[in-house]
């Protein structure tokens, strides 16, 4: 076994299910030391009960004072953070006109504003040990899709601070973005609702990506763990597409 990770303390958002479970999954049997975060408490703790040095705490990322618990439990816990991997997200569906002012500001708050808020209290534990942020974003950051254009701004706007924080703490803290394409998730399903056939939006997804497969979320594990290892080392303010190539279609 591979303990890539061996004695790290990760923060996990997003880790209830999808991709962020995945993950947190992926750096648990590389030998990190997780603090898990999602908004399902039965699936939390569940999922903390089987993974070994874990705790779950259930909240809002949405929300700043649980976004600086999260750092806290870490600390108090670990004694230090290591890498802070972002999953958590909503789709917040509806063409511009349709979409209500406040399901803009909450989808923006969760997916962005998130970001910032983890972030302003994770650094200051990040740079004592050369840490690294790792941001969930998707093909939505450079692509549009019917009825997202919450979703599509918050994900243009994760890029963006990415490689604005890259700048600003590099050499000490790394930050990346993956940006996956269709992935299996509840997340792709919840998003086909947009769609009149929301099956065939789901299998046309699929079969439009030059590997004619949706992603899973194995797949995006795999290069999440690679780029907050030591093997990613000399790789920051990068937004990594991981889509089956259908950006190239």
């Amino acid at each position: 076994m591979n303990l890539k990770l061996k004695d790290k303390t990760c923060i996990v958002t997003g880790a209830t299910s999808g991709m962020g479970k995945a993950i947190a999954i992926a750096f648990h049997k590389a030998g990190a030391n997780l603090v898990l975060s999602g908004r399902n408490e039965e699936r939390g703790d569940l999922l903390a009960q089987n993974l070994e040095n874990s705790i779950f705490l259930a909240g809002d990322v949405s929300e700043p004072k649980y976004n600086k618990k999260l750092v806290e439990i870490a600390i108090e816990n670990f004694g230090k953070l290591d890498i802070v991997s972002l999953n958590a997200g909503i789709l917040g569906l509806g063409n511009v006109i349709d979409l209500s002012i406040a399901d803009w500001h909450t989808t923006l708050n969760t997916n962005l504003s998130s970001i910032f808020y983890i972030s302003k209290y994770a650094i200051p534990y990040l740079e004592k040990n050369n840490g690294n942020i790792l941001i969930n974003a998707s093909i939505a950051a450079f692509k549009s899709f019917p009825n997202h254009p919450a979703y599509c701004a918050s994900k243009a706007g994760s890029v963006a601070v990415m490689k604005q924080m890259a700048v600003d703490y590099a050499p000490k803290i790394r930050v990346n973005a993956i940006c996956p394409g269709p992935v299996d998730t509840p997340l792709i399903w919840d998003s086909a609702k947009a769609f009149e056939d929301p099956e065939k939006a789901v299998e046309n997804a699929g079969n439009t990506t030059l590997l004619k497969r949706l992603g899973k979320p194995e797949d995006i594990a795999s290069l999440a763990l690679f780029l907050v290892s030591d093997d990613a080392s000399w790789i920051t303010g990068t937004a990594m597409n991981i889509d089956g190539g259908i950006l190239n279609t």
